[in-house]
């Protein structure tokens, strides 16, 4: 891994913290049961390679980061330890925050520090794009708890009963959250530690910590390839801006 550089970005919005670093954290130490696929969903193919390899490439474009780690499963050598564009860590948990909290624990053996910010991601939102990730880190790096990607709910909303419509619910104010997900170090350990592992993203532990992040608009292709026939759809995506000339 080359060298680490120090972001250089002003925080002028938020005079507690000094400079300071940014750090991405991809946990990918699922199994991906509902993608019904032989393996981890993350390591199947999509548009000519493994979906989480897609997602490693935006985020290498990213020139502010002084890093990418990679949570894997113990025993996990799909992702070789060989490539200096991100570290590879085989201490994924049982769980999405106990993978997050002791990939902390790793950045923090790296050199990160409390004040340094974090930038988690699902290895199965393999169609964000650096341009999306910037946007989120000039939206955050003056806020003082940080924020997630997010989309405004599209659809009409449904609450169910036994199989049936039981309420049809105001969208106004509901988004679908998204990764990344951006928060200081010491704050986001502190809070997925407080919230326990049942928590399914960082903005949640958050909440529970008290905090209220800031919710930065996102693009409605960067889904999570969760169910057999989302790979076709990202697929299709990303064939299509690989014509463009627009991968990442």
């Amino acid at each position: 891994m080359p060298s680490l550089p120090v972001s250089t970005s002003s925080l002028s919005g938020s005079s507690t913290y000094p400079v300071a670093r940014l750090w991405a954290l991809i946990p990918c130490a699922g199994v991906g049961t509902r993608a019904g696929s032989a393996g981890p969903k993350q390591y199947q193919p999509v548009a000519g390679k493994a979906m989480v390899l897609h997602t490693l490439a935006s985020f290498s474009a990213v020139d502010r980061l002084a890093g990418t780690l990679v949570v894997v499963s113990e025993g996990d050598t799909f992702i070789g330890s060989e490539n200096a564009a991100f570290f590879v860590a085989p201490c994924g948990g049982n769980t999405r925050a106990q993978s997050v909290l002791n990939g902390i624990f790793q950045l923090q053996n790296l050199g990160a520090k409390p004040s340094d910010w974090v930038l988690v991601h699902d290895a199965a939102r393999c169609l964000i794009t650096s341009q999306q990730i910037n946007a989120l880190i000039d939206a955050c790096l003056t806020d003082d708890v940080g924020g997630l990607l997010a989309l405004k709910l599209p659809d009409t909303l449904k609450r169910e009963v036994d199989g049936r419509v039981a309420e049809t619910l105001e969208r106004g104010d509901k988004w679908l959250a998204q990764t990344p997900q951006m928060f200081r170090l010491a704050e986001l350990q502190s809070a997925l530690q407080g919230a326990g592992a049942a928590v399914t993203d960082e903005a949640s532990a958050m909440e529970l910590a008290g905090k209220a992040p800031l919710l930065v608009e996102g693009s409605a292709q960067n889904f999570k390839v969760t169910y057999p026939q989302d790979f076709a759809l990202a697929e299709a995506v990303l064939k299509a801006r690989s014509l463009e000339g627009k991968n990442v």
